[in-house]
């Protein structure tokens, strides 16, 4: 089912609006997530980049080697998206930062394996090592 949510960074700075299925929500449980949010694991919605848009700013880029390009607010600091070189035709958007993130649901883990072991998120969801794209 296609829906159309917005959402932006903290300080207002950003908006985005996604258009498509919403479908796909993981929490993801990598290091590297974990470091660059500052939290102990980022919940992602992925959907086709044809079905995202910048409504308002320019996001900064930080470019990780092999890996992702990660966008965020200059202003406040707000992780927004990212781009992986695994899955380009495709973005992931931190659901925290929607208008509405109470209407979506994770309906995964993926990258358990660096998976903080005192954490307990959704145990009932399917759990992937990595992540099967």
């Amino acid at each position: 089912m296609s829906e159309t949510v917005e959402g932006g960074c903290h300080c207002g700075a950003l908006r985005y609006r996604l258009q498509g299925d919403l479908g796909d929500v993981a929490h993801c449980h990598c290091s590297i997530c974990r470091r660059v949010s500052g939290g102990t694991l980022v919940t992602w919605i992925t959907l086709p980049l044809a079905g995202f848009q910048w409504l308002a700013g320019s996001p900064q880029r930080y470019v990780a080697p092999n890996s992702c390009s990660r966008y965020f607010c200059g202003g406040c600091g707000a992780h927004v998206a990212l781009v992986t070189t695994q899955s380009p035709d495709t973005i992931d958007v931190t659901v925290a930062t929607l208008d509405h993130p109470e209407r979506v649901q994770a309906n995964r883990h993926i990258w358990v394996g660096s998976r903080l072991p005192w954490l307990q998120v959704d145990p009932g969801l399917p759990e992937e090592d990595e992540e099967q794209l």
